[in-house]
């Protein structure tokens, strides 16, 4: 049986991963608590004892505003531990999945970004996530590099879930409306990294890994700012659930100051991936509809 090493079990795509993975064989899923990425000592000895045939990468240093503050840790869980995981899945020869972010961007582009668009991030969170796309990339092993934006789920901690807070909380909501990106559902990315895993391992698969390494855009179709993901959200809440908020004020990012700066502009174009596997993520309003579906039944 096939055996996969699952970082960042407890996360909100790696609760989807451990439950999307699950047919593909024995998932180890490791928390926290089982192996903190901080300390990079364990985590060769924890890759060697757990014997994978692949490795699935979903922990992140994912506090984009605490990472001005706390850049050491930001890079020592984004950028070297990528890094360990990736030197140890080419010592064992099998591959690793990794999932980076739009924050990578600078948010000067104009139109949805390909993967060889030249990045810049603007802040330490991006820049710690490039460098562990780049660690992965020099490592030598199989890789599937995942770029993703805006990841939201019905469990967690997310802007959906906070929008859905807040609205019950106070009577007025202000986000921004001139930031662009594409909300992705956690769940669809997981079911997507497994339907590529289940196209790799099919017996009579006619690429493997090592066919396909490399780096791909994988988010939500469409665009929407902050504000219209918030404004969305709360069209979509029933009205048996009393919210005192059910309009979104759309502000400019010059009226609610950040400790890190985010891109303007940040959707990803994904035509790399549906061309490679076949298929790609619905639209953003598609998935927003199918996680309000289930959080009020």
């Amino acid at each position: 049986m096939k055996r996969i090493l699952l970082t960042g079990a407890r996360g909100q795509l790696g609760y989807e991963l451990r439950r999307a993975l699950a047919t593909m064989g024995e998932v180890i899923a490791l928390d926290r608590q089982a192996l903190d990425l901080s300390r990079g000592a364990a985590i060769a000895a924890t890759v060697a004892r757990s014997e994978p045939s692949l490795i699935v990468n979903a922990a992140a240093y994912t506090a984009v505003d605490r990472a001005e503050q706390e850049p050491d840790l930001a890079r020592q869980i984004n950028a070297q531990a990528p890094a360990l995981l990736a030197e140890q899945a080419a010592h064992l020869g099998v591959p690793i999945i990794h999932y980076s972010t739009d924050y990578v961007s600078g948010g000067d582009a104009r139109e949805p970004m390909t993967e060889d668009v030249a990045v810049q991030p603007l802040n330490v969170y991006g820049q710690t996530k490039l460098e562990g796309e780049q660690a992965i990339a020099a490592s030598g092993a199989e890789h599937l590099i995942l770029r993703t934006s805006w990841v939201y789920g019905a469990r967690g901690s997310n802007f959906l879930l906070t929008v859905l807070r807040l609205a019950r909380e106070r009577d007025e909501l202000r986000v921004v409306d001139d930031q662009l990106g594409a909300p992705t559902w956690c769940r669809a990315l997981a079911e997507a990294t497994a339907q590529v895993v289940a196209q790799l391992w099919a017996p009579a698969a006619p690429r493997r890994f090592a066919d396909v390494s490399g780096l791909y855009h994988l988010s939500a179709a469409g665009e929407t700012s902050w504000h219209g993901f918030a404004q969305a959200i709360l069209d979509r809440v029933p009205e048996s659930d009393v919210l005192r908020c059910r309009h979104v004020t759309p502000i400019p990012s010059s009226e609610y100051p950040t400790a890190a700066e985010r891109p303007r502009y940040s959707v990803l174009d994904n035509r790399k991936f549906r061309n490679t596997f076949g298929f790609d993520l619905p639209d953003w309003r598609v998935q927003l509809g199918l996680v309000m579906d289930e959080i009020y039944g």
